[in-house]
């Protein structure tokens, strides 16, 4: 288990496969979900795998300021310690989250994860900012980007694009530089050299969200 800005992190394993055996890097990736639901908006499914984008409201530069991360890391372990889900991958960026998370076996919303999330967040952050004479309305967007994974493939892709993230918006010139992400312990389990990302082809994968 590691810890990212504050947060319990799990690499993408489910709690069963994580009993039954040390992760491979082949099992670290395989998500074995392959569920055709054509023309939806929300899955729901017990124990499945999502990958997740959430925007700051008008993508507000906020989240990576300490005030911001002391509120995001409280409020995250209160949920998850209310709500259980394991964390895969995650990287926090200014104005927005990616992260994949896998549901419990018996639970699959996501989305009240999210609202509460959203919502202590908001509160405690226009606490601060109403300290400081600043009247702060709206903190996110009022959806998010959703995505089960489907198979090993799509898990990898997904993965890649979370840790290249940063670099991609150029808030640092390579993947490792960038502190508040998951590539950290994916890189010392060996799952990525130190230096991945030099010839990650950012055109290869879809936008998955932001």
């Amino acid at each position: 288990m590691e810890i990212i800005f504050g947060i319990k992190f799990v690499p993408a394993q489910s709690q069963k496969r994580r009993e039954a055996s040390r992760p491979t890097k082949k099992k670290l990736f395989s998500i074995i979900y392959n569920i055709d639901m054509p023309d939806y908006r929300r899955i729901f499914i017990p124990g499945a795998t999502y990958f997740f984008t959430v925007v700051t409201y008008h993508r507000k530069p906020i989240l990576t300021n300490p005030e911001s991360r002391k509120i995001l890391r409280t409020v995250w372990l209160d949920v998850q310690s209310r709500f259980p889900f394991t964390i895969d991958a995650i990287c926090l960026l200014p104005n927005h989250i990616h992260t994949i998370w896998t549901m419990p076996e018996n639970d699959s919303n996501f989305s009240l994860r999210w609202g509460e999330i959203k919502r202590m967040f908001s509160k405690q952050y226009r606490i601060i900012k109403a300290s400081n004479d600043e009247i702060i309305e709206n903190v996110w967007q009022d959806r998010f980007w959703d995505h089960m994974i489907r198979d090993e493939k799509d898990m990898e892709n997904h993965v890649n694009y979370i840790h290249y993230n940063p670099v991609k918006h150029q808030l640092v010139n390579n993947v490792r530089d960038w502190p508040w992400s998951s590539f950290h312990r994916f890189a010392k389990n060996g799952l990525y050299d130190i230096n991945w990302g030099s010839d990650y082809e950012q055109n290869q994968y879809e936008k998955y969200g932001e």
